[in-house]
């Protein structure tokens, strides 16, 4: 076990995210916004080996420190190779680490702050007679869907099963809800399925439930989850990084945004952890070119080919500063794979999203924005192998870039809607997260009265 040197505080909450980056990501802003609102307390946050050489040159305040243990799971360029293997190793070995890692902790600890999927937290930290909280990383909506697991799949382990079924069948499921775990069978192994079925009774045993969310857009999963559960829920989110928003980066896409028009600029980007086939790739890139749009695309695989491919019109970059890019004024669109963080952000920018989404949640926040918010469109199919052709492509990414279509405007408008709604919630009185929830929340563990304010201007 590494640690940072100790500061002389008088409370310790550990925070352990789960290991891949769109879970890391959120736990940390959350983090931040903790500190921010606390004095004499400091935030340990836990990760491996590798993660810690992932983050330890991030920005961060003084009362974050960063500890770790060994690499006892698979690397993360290796998790797709074998998911279960990843996933197993989380459960059997990461919780060993971690319990070792407490064992030789000097400051009491006043709080457990860890994500909902690694399983064990909960029983680490009663055996330990310590408060937990649970970080979900997704939306609200899935994570009611989530819930449902155990009502819907007792004796109906596979897709098969469930292909006839109709809501109205099973007791306490909505259609909507139906068609998730529909598709989570098509697309996971059921053995990494059975680790998240193992997740659900744990989670009955959390002190509090934290949520990255913002309570106007989904009102109505967190007031069933408040009058449904044992533990307290807080929706904390927007979780990304506003905070550093005005800090300079100056890396080459900002400088090639500058120089674009305002509202003539694609941004396009698919995601960490999952990437489109090569021939989806190429069938987008194909549509670009013909379309003649600007576009900036962050791709992280080798992107050679996709330069030649997309013609001169565009920037392909390995990485850029996501949430900096989507609210420049340059940006009209955003091609996204609909991870979460990325929905939120695009959420705090105001930019209106077209969805391609490949694995997991992405389908459910997907037809959200589709059907529910309307601030975008699906374009991706309903399985991560369908394929979309060019043609298609092409039709949805005219609609979005022509200021003058009427159904672009529709989501545009829209868009500044949430756009206003997510700002409101990090501004002073906001109502859904930071200065009622977060607050409520850090007295809770704390115990302490903690001064209640804007983190930022937004």
């Amino acid at each position: 076990m590494s640690m940072e040197a100790l500061p002389c505080l008088e409370g310790q909450v550990v925070a352990v995210p789960f290991p891949t980056r769109g879970h890391v990501n959120p736990m940390m802003h959350l983090c931040k916004f903790l500190v921010q609102k606390t004095t004499n307390v400091i935030i340990t946050f836990v990760v491996t080996e590798e993660w810690l050489g992932y983050i330890e040159s991030y920005p961060k305040p003084n009362n974050i420190r960063y500890a770790t243990i060994p690499n006892v799971i698979p690397l993360e360029n290796q998790i797709l190779d074998d998911i279960f293997r990843f996933s197993e190793a989380i459960v059997t070995n990461m919780r060993g680490a971690f319990e070792q890692f407490l064992d030789q902790l000097e400051l009491p600890v006043t709080a457990i702050i860890a994500d909902v999927e690694l399983v064990w937290p909960t029983a680490v930290a009663k055996q330990r007679n310590m408060p937990v909280a649970l970080l979900w990383t997704m939306s609200a909506a899935f994570f009611c869907t989530y819930l449902q697991l155990d009502v819907v799949l007792p004796g109906r382990r596979s897709a098969a099963d469930l292909l006839d079924e109709e809501a109205e069948h099973i007791k306490g499921i909505t259609s909507s809800q139906l068609i998730d775990i529909q598709k989570l069978l098509h697309e996971l192994d059921p053995r990494v399925l059975n680790i998240g079925l193992d997740c659900i009774p744990e989670i009955a045993k959390a002190d509090y439930l934290l949520i990255n969310t913002i309570q106007e857009l989904e009102a109505e999963q967190i007031n069933y989850l408040k009058a449904k559960s044992p533990f307290r829920v807080y929706p904390i989110g927007p979780a990304i990084p506003f905070l550093e928003l005005e800090t300079p980066n100056g890396d080459s896409s900002t400088k090639w945004l500058d120089c674009q028009p305002n509202l003539s600029v694609l941004y396009i980007s698919l995601g960490s952890f999952c990437s489109m086939s090569h021939a989806q790739m190429e069938e987008l890139a194909s549509a670009l070119k013909t379309s003649g749009i600007s576009f900036l695309w962050a791709c992280r695989s080798d992107a050679e080919w996709l330069k030649e491919k997309c013609g001169d019109k565009g920037l392909v970059v390995p990485w850029c500063d996501q949430l900096k890019v989507l609210c420049h004024a340059s940006i009209v669109g955003f091609w996204s794979h609909c991870g979460w963080n990325s929905i939120l952000e695009a959420f705090f920018a105001g930019v209106p999203v077209l969805g391609f989404p490949l694995f997991l949640d992405q389908f459910s926040n997907c037809r959200h924005i589709d059907e529910v918010w309307k601030n975008g469109r699906k374009v991706g199919g309903e399985k991560s192998a369908d394929f979309v052709t060019k043609e298609e492509i092409f039709k949805v990414i005219k609609m979005v870039m022509d200021l003058e279509n009427r159904e672009g405007k529709k989501m545009r408008d829209r868009a500044k809607e949430i756009k206003a709604l997510s700002r409101r919630a990090i501004a002073k009185g906001g109502s859904s997260s930071f200065n009622l929830n977060l607050h409520a929340f850090i007295q809770d563990i704390f115990g302490q009265q903690v001064e209640l304010g804007p983190l930022q201007k937004p």
